[in-house]
């Protein structure tokens, strides 16, 4: 049996609205099998799941601290279901900074945490940069997306400014091929996959 106290490898891929995270996540796993397994968006779920979603910076402040919580608990509920196995999730605690309204303080200071310990929760990450970079449509299959090509633009460099302080920070920049940046994604995995071990 496998110790349930071993701290898992943990991948985050994120980026901006339209970067075809969650897309990538599920063909990503597809293709490596079982040393990795998904960790879902957290506020993918929240929001589909009936939470709201508007400008209203209360209304903004209560869903990212929820999203925040949800985060790390999902995460702690994949570590614990299936240790030894790489966790990709698909997000991090620390894109809830981003969305946290300019008003309300330091983000990181109201979760009693900080954007190095946030960092430090991840041993890699894969930012892919969002199709709004190259004026393409964002429009697919999450129906909780309600950003513009430009708030997709604007919110994809605020999170890479962010996530790029991570010492192993990898980015798959946006291409008119999807396969061509999900195939860069995978050669990455795979790699980080083996040179630790997994």
């Amino acid at each position: 049996m496998q110790n349930q106290n071993k701290k898992p490898f943990r991948i985050v891929l994120t980026g901006g609205p339209g970067g075809g995270k969650t897309t990538a996540a599920d063909l990503i796993r597809r293709e490596i099998g079982e040393k990795i397994v998904v960790v879902p968006e957290a506020a993918t779920m929240l929001f589909r799941g009936g939470f709201p979603r508007c400008k209203n910076s209360l209304a903004r402040r209560a869903a990212q601290t929820a999203i925040y919580h949800v985060q790390i608990n999902l995460e702690e509920v994949h570590r614990a279901l299936y240790s030894g196995r790489v966790l990709l999730c698909d997000r991090g605690t620390v894109d809830s900074a981003i969305y946290w309204p300019e008003d309300d303080g330091d983000f990181f200071e109201m979760m009693h945490s900080s954007l190095e310990n946030e960092l430090k929760r991840y041993d890699a990450v894969i930012f892919f940069e969002s199709a709004a970079v190259g004026n393409i449509s964002i429009e697919g299959g999450n129906p909780v997306r309600t950003e513009s090509l430009e708030e997709a633009r604007e919110l994809d460099k605020k999170l890479q400014e962010v996530w790029s302080q991570h010492k192993n920070y990898y980015f798959i920049p946006h291409q008119q091929s999807f396969i061509k940046k999900l195939e860069l994604a995978i050669k990455v995995i795979k790699g980080l996959i083996h040179t630790n071990g997994y």
